[in-house]
């Protein structure tokens, strides 16, 4: 086995000195057998408000080269401890949804396929939230149906956006139409807001999601709903986190923002509960980061941040098997 590459040794290369990769990790290209890739997927087609996200992946990767190899709470070496790499972004063209996203799945597929039969666990930088659908086409061509774990405001569950069937609202709905995504095994935690009709979240639990609203979380609590989601989950998981889970306090550059959301820390807790579920995380996401609408970089922080946690807890899962 060949020794693992590590980032950049930031004690002798400045961390803001040299080209942007995420981490500071070395390109895909650069190692043999990655567990982990980060890929971009710089494609905003699918917004219906504010726009911005195409920029998404370029602005996590600036905030990232603070982040440091070791996570503590988990204790898990993430960086040094499994091959980690930075798969570049996929060329999604920003004109055609479909196009963009079957060029997403494909790159995925191929950063899928670098880790040969072991499978690389691909982490998505998006880009809008309809960019999760070609990455869990991507996980679920190679582990089958997937049990989702959605932090998020909105359920993504409508049927159209203005008359298209393909949006950043609507993806949930066909994942679980295409069969990629089991609603059964699923949770959607985090949803708030103003709806268009009382039905919205209860068309999301009709289709078999267990939907906890902002609300319902701070009832029932963090733990409990985080157990819950462990229980329901099958045999491959995939995070999908769209930051506009957090108050707009935490996180203003997003394209929906929600007053009301969770803070970055309850953020961080919900993701590292989901520790026991660690060896099955086959992949996710990291979506709706908006540069255009930032403030202080807070928003790419907060999404390099949560990409860490996604990693650290698909690395405290390899060390399990």
């Amino acid at each position: 086995m060949s020794e693992v590459r590590g980032p950049l040794d930031a004690l002798a290369v400045p961390r803001f000195a040299g080209i942007r990769t995420f981490g500071r990790l070395p390109l895909l290209e650069e190692v043999e057998n990655p567990r982990i890739a980060v890929l971009g997927a710089p494609y905003d087609g699918g917004v219906s408000f504010r726009p911005g996200p195409r920029f998404g992946p370029a602005a996590v990767r600036d905030a990232s080269i603070l982040l440091r190899p070791f996570h503590e709470p988990l204790g898990v070496d993430v960086f040094t401890g499994v091959q980690c790499a930075d798969a570049g972004d996929a060329p999604a063209v920003p004109v055609d949804v479909h196009e963009a996203h079957r060029a997403i799945t494909e790159r995925a597929l191929e950063v899928m396929a670098a880790g040969g039969e072991f499978a690389t666990r691909v982490i998505g930088i998006g880009g809008d939230h309809s960019c999760a659908l070609p990455f869990l086409r991507a996980a679920a061509e190679r582990h089958g149906p997937l049990s989702l774990i959605q932090l998020d405001a909105h359920s993504d569950t409508w049927d159209a956006y203005f008359g298209e069937k393909v949006t950043h609202g609507t993806i949930m709905r066909r994942a679980v139409e295409e069969g990629i995504v089991d609603a059964a095994t699923s949770a959607q935690i985090g949803m708030r807001g103003p709806l268009y009709a009382a039905e919205d979240l209860g068309d999301a639990r009709d289709m078999g999601f267990d939907v906890v609203t902002t609300s319902q979380l701070f009832e029932q609590g963090p733990a409990a709903v985080v157990a819950r989601a462990i229980e329901r989950a099958g045999p491959a998981v995939y995070v999908s986190f769209d930051v506009d889970v957090l108050d707009p306090a935490h996180a203003p550059g997003t394209g929906t923002p929600e007053p009301g959301g969770l803070s970055t820390r309850e953020a961080q807790a919900i993701l590292r509960g989901l520790a026991p579920l660690a060896p099955r995380i086959v992949g996710g996401d990291v979506v709706e980061v908006s540069p255009p609408y930032d403030v202080a970089a807070l928003t790419a922080t907060v999404g390099a941040n949560m990409a860490f946690e996604l990693m650290a807890l698909i690395a405290l899962g390899l060390r399990a098997v």
